[in-house]
């Protein structure tokens, strides 16, 4: 059965550190504004993606990528379930 807590000090102990982190959220939140930034604390965003110039293909049975040359499928030795990822609209016409 789990343990009754205590309505005293353990109850205005939690409190005081909710609102301590209320304020400081609020205190971020305000900061963010005043600079003219947005959302989380987070860096830029890495490309994802095959290289320019590549095709990228997925295997599920080998559980892998694999990027290859426009307009050719990787090898396959037993099971070609080789998924284009790629969109191929996106390569530039030669």
């Amino acid at each position: 059965m789990a343990r009754r807590r205590n309505y005293g000090f353990d109850r205005r102990q939690r409190e005081a550190t909710q609102r301590s982190r209320q304020e400081a959220k609020r205190a971020r939140k305000a900061e963010r504004a005043t600079q003219g930034a947005q959302g989380p604390e987070m860096g830029t965003a890495d490309d994802a993606g095959a290289p320019v110039g590549q095709w990228e293909w997925f295997s599920a049975s080998r559980g892998r990528v694999v990027a290859t040359e426009p307009k050719q499928r990787p090898i396959a030795g037993g099971v070609d379930d080789w998924v284009l990822l790629t969109d191929a609209g996106e390569e530039p016409q030669a």
